[in-house]
């Protein structure tokens, strides 16, 4: 369902009809007579409307984690914020940039459409912008030459999916950019099942083994990966991000009904 198409017609309907009786039917109506129902009840939702419409197309957006691709940062069950604002300014529905703020960084959580799927969003860490060289070889990330930082943790542990699957899996402190984040491994897994690897546009800019991968990121796409390592389809399966399907930075989970600690953690 697309939510702000949705808004947006709701948003014309109840602004037409608005408009329509401030003027053309109110002057039509006696100064006693009353406003008809197909009247009154727009004119009541149409601020309501605008108000939502305004917050959600340009400033903060609210969405529900519905995988464990990003445990530990993120799990299932979270409400999180997304700032639609620190990206650029971006026409609702259509997604067409309008003004430059700032770009996505090394180790931000983001909010894109799915290339494959543009109606349906997902949320990864980018790990690449425009001209970097993104390899990952036996569960190491290196980002033009440079290997990027991990420190052991401690051991992970967590069910997986409707049968309840009990993971044990290897965590690290990583630090990309800016941002030092928690990943997850599991060193039992390939570091990329070749198998689903599908063909994606500048797919010719990766080159694949079993033992990982290596990718230059085109101008103007982003190279993502969940951090989850291990249980993420991201980057390494169906392709680049391009700019065009930007959505926002994730800051902030706002509700967990499981867990209420969460609530207000900010998301690195």
């Amino acid at each position: 369902m697309n939510f702000a198409l949705i808004m947006l017609l709701l948003l014309i309907l109840t602004g037409g009809i608005w408009l329509l009786d401030k003027y053309v039917l109110r002057a039509r109506r006696g100064p006693d007579a009353r406003e008809p129902w197909w009247v009154e009840y727009p004119k009541s939702f149409f601020p309501v409307i605008l108000a939502v419409f305004v917050l959600r197309s340009f400033l903060v957006e609210p969405f529900k984690i519905p995988s464990g691709s990003m445990i530990p940062t993120l799990l299932v069950g979270d409400y999180i914020l997304v700032n639609k604002f620190t990206y650029g300014i971006r026409l609702p529905v259509i997604n067409t940039k309008l003004m430059e703020v700032n770009t996505p960084k090394r180790g931000e959580v983001m909010v894109f459409r799915y290339p494959e799927n543009p109606s349906l969003d997902y949320i990864k860490r980018v790990i690449g912008v425009g001209g970097d060289v993104v390899t990952y070889r036996n569960k190491r990330l290196t980002v033009n030459g440079e290997l990027v930082q991990v420190d052991a943790e401690l051991d992970y542990n967590y069910m997986e999916g409707a049968g309840l699957n009990f993971i044990s899996a290897k965590r690290f402190r990583e630090q990309l950019g800016d941002h030092g984040h928690s990943i997850i491994v599991n060193l039992d897994s390939p570091p990329v099942q070749l198998a689903g690897v599908r063909t994606f546009p500048h797919r010719e800019n990766c080159e694949y083994n079993e033992e990982g991968f290596t990718c230059k990121v085109p101008a103007g796409h982003y190279f993502m990966m969940g951090d989850n390592r291990d249980s993420s389809s991201d980057s390494r399966y169906w392709g680049f991000v391009p700019d065009g399907n930007v959505v926002g930075k994730a800051f902030l989970i706002w509700w967990n009904f499981g867990e209420f600690k969460r609530i207000g953690t900010a998301i690195d």
